[in-house]
């Protein structure tokens, strides 16, 4: 079940008035979010219960062993040491088997053949669980965090099993801590209008950026990538812009709609975006995209390999090795991951990645700040062909056509159909960019929408979204 769907449409409403006008203690709504989301993600592939089930029970169990061996014995200690690492290598090799087997199967067939010696290997017919590294690393953060001391094992396990498999973040993020989510669960709710005014407004705005831009932007992504060897540099350049653009509001607009979704049930989740393409360099792009992974890999990865106090270089470049390799069993998403550590280290050396900081937010319009925001968005843009491209070669060759003064062949916004979508797509992308701009140095864009910009939004979505493109979001393949 997806956000954009009918059978979502139709099952979030019946939830809300479940939860809100029959359901109406802590413990029976913590019932339906779980009866609710577990019938959410089992609407791909009942099977796939099994896995987040049993992902549960064990964190659930580890923890509350832990907490109960947390003492001064060096003994115990060891013995939580070894309750953690039972977790890591459950959630890990769980990840590892359905997102990674094959990946490694083909590396060490290749490795064999490289140096001379000829092996046959066969692949395994495994489906990629929907959403599996994003609840993974949510159920990671809970033993974790219970082993450290920042918190306390929880004996409620509706509770807990509803945190792990909350339909709204389940299958795209962000990525929440059990610090900030699971405590929501333990505690009574009531309904507060503002923050469901807020998360609506939040549901249009998303619904705005998948079905209007996303989706219109992907179809003419999709027929240049797929024909990118006979299309001449202008169509080349048109689709590296516009799939900046598509995999922004595609993510983004799912984060927009999961955060929103929660407020209608009176749960606050993290942000996850705050305008990255308006960053000045790449430290500040990385502090406003993909925020929750960005900061779990800090807290989990980073600080534990030792942070900016010993091998720091090194620290900074695995953390963006992994953030690529997080994103699939591809090259490509690795390579990706290399070119941000790249443009990112020169700037940690020096100490300019705080420059530009998270608030610090253009006020006075300059030249300066301008191009260094043009050159960030077209580095980032570059990047992001080897994140589309299917290999390393298509995408190498992708970029240098970009470059190559070529206008010969085919000329693809010639056709009607796809120069009226590319007409769409660039005017809802000013539209997207003018509202940011107006509201970004307020940090909270569903504060500052306004009845008439959701009246026209809707509008948009309406009479301009691409409903025939029906389509997943991206990130439900990571």
């Amino acid at each position: 079940m997806i956000f954009n769907s009918i059978e979502f449409a139709l099952f979030l409403p019946l939830v809300f008035l479940l939860y809100w006008f029959v359901f109406k203690n802590r413990s029976q709504q913590n019932i339906l979010l779980l009866v609710a989301s577990y019938f959410f993600y089992g609407w791909w592939d009942w099977r796939f219960l099994l896995l987040i089930f049993f992902s549960s029970i064990l964190d659930f169990i580890i923890a509350k062993k832990i907490e109960s061996n947390t003492n001064d014995s060096n003994a115990n200690n060891n013995i939580s040491k070894l309750l953690l690492f039972v977790s890591l290598c459950f959630n890990l090799g769980m990840l590892f088997y359905f997102k990674y087997c094959n990946f490694f199967i083909d590396s060490f067939t290749n490795a064999f053949t490289f140096f001379g010696h000829q092996i046959t290997s066969s692949y395994i017919d495994v489906i990629l669980p929907v959403g599996i590294s994003f609840y993974t690393f949510q159920t990671l953060s809970y033993t974790i965090d219970v082993y450290k001391g920042r918190l306390s094992a929880t004996k409620d396990v509706v509770s807990f099993f509803a945190f792990v498999s909350f339909f709204p973040q389940l299958v795209a993020g962000p990525i929440e801590r059990a610090t900030n989510l699971l405590p929501q669960f333990l505690k009574d709710r009531k309904f507060n209008e503002s923050l469901a005014v807020s998360g609506v407004k939040l549901i249009i705005w998303g619904l705005f950026k998948k079905i209007v831009i996303a989706d219109n932007t992907g179809i003419l992504v999709d027929l240049v990538y797929d024909n990118f060897e006979s299309q001449n540099q202008f169509n080349l350049l048109i689709a590296a812009v516009l799939f900046s653009f598509q995999i922004y509001c595609d993510f983004s607009g799912y984060s927009d709609i999961a955060i929103g979704v929660a407020r209608l049930f009176g749960f606050n989740l993290m942000t996850n975006f705050s305008f990255p393409y308006f960053s000045r360099d790449i430290g500040e792009f990385w502090r406003r995209w993909h925020i929750s992974l960005s900061t779990w890999f800090r807290d989990y990865v980073y600080i534990p390999l030792g942070g900016s106090k010993t091998f720091k270089i090194r620290n900074v470049f695995i953390v963006f090795l992994l953030s690529g390799f997080w994103h699939g069993a591809n090259l490509t998403f690795i390579f990706w991951g290399l070119i941000h550590a790249l443009l990112f280290i020169p700037l940690f050396i020096t100490g300019k990645y705080l420059k530009n900081k998270h608030s610090d937010n253009i006020t006075k319009i300059s030249v300066r700040p301008i191009l260094s925001t043009v050159l960030t968005f077209g580095v980032v843009t570059l990047a992001w062909v080897f994140f589309r491209a299917e290999n390393i070669t298509q995408a190498i060759l992708f970029v240098k056509r970009i470059f190559i003064n070529d206008f010969n062949g085919s000329i693809l916004f010639s056709s009607n159909k796809y120069l009226l979508i590319l007409l769409i797509s660039v005017f809802s992308i000013l539209v997207l960019l003018f509202i940011e701009a107006s509201f970004y140095i307020k940090n909270k864009i569903e504060v500052c929408l306004s009845g008439k910009w959701l009246l026209f939004l809707i509008v948009m979505i309406v009479f301009f979204g691409a409903f025939k493109n029906h389509s997943e979001f991206i990130y439900f393949q990571f």
